[in-house]
């Protein structure tokens, strides 16, 4: 942890915000086949939290579900407006995403650009049947009229800072900060 770092959830809030997600996914789909269902998450940190969604689904019902990755960079609305150029990361998706029931997963919702992207980009692949998003954090403060349809945690962040999740290879060691822009 950096100085201008502030710890505000550990790997227990992490794995219960998790079990909120799975919650609420298996709720909205206990009368469904989950073959039809799909997790995609978003490069980098929505396809940590989407593979960890999958293997608590894969515990909960038996089911494993298809599992896609998604790189947004190319597709968000400030790409010649960034001093730096993208990581660009792999987009990965092995199955047909048409009628396919979609869960988009990422680690934080804010402003809604990147869900916007994220829509843009899926429907270069495919026309699912529904898509919902799955989110570790909302943090609010929208720019576009986007909301998560299953939230882990819902947190309030001082203009002038950020919040970042820290996915470990263990989970144990996963950890939430408040950082400094």
């Amino acid at each position: 942890m950096e100085a201008h770092e502030k710890l505000i959830y550990d790997n227990t809030a992490i794995a219960l915000a998790i079990d909120t997600v799975l919650d609420a996914i298996m709720t909205e789909f206990r009368n469904t086949p989950l073959d039809d269902v799909a997790l995609v998450g978003i490069q980098s940190k929505g396809v940590v939290m989407a593979l960890r969604l999958r293997e608590a689904i894969k515990k909960a019902s038996g089911k494993e579900l298809d599992f896609a990755t998604l790189d947004i960079n190319m597709y968000r609305d400030d790409i010649g407006k960034r001093k730096k150029l993208p990581v660009i990361h792999e987009t990965n998706i092995p199955f047909d995403l048409d009628n396919k029931k979609v869960i988009l997963v990422d680690d934080v919702l804010h402003t809604g650009r990147t869900i916007r992207a994220a829509l843009d980009a899926i429907t270069d692949y495919g026309r699912p049947a529904l898509i919902r998003l799955a989110v570790m954090i909302d943090r609010g403060k929208r720019e576009f009229p986007i909301r998560a349809d299953y939230i882990g945690l819902n947190i309030e962040i001082p203009e002038g800072r950020n919040v970042k999740i820290y996915f470990d290879d263990k989970p144990s060691n996963d950890a939430i900060y408040e950082i400094s822009k």
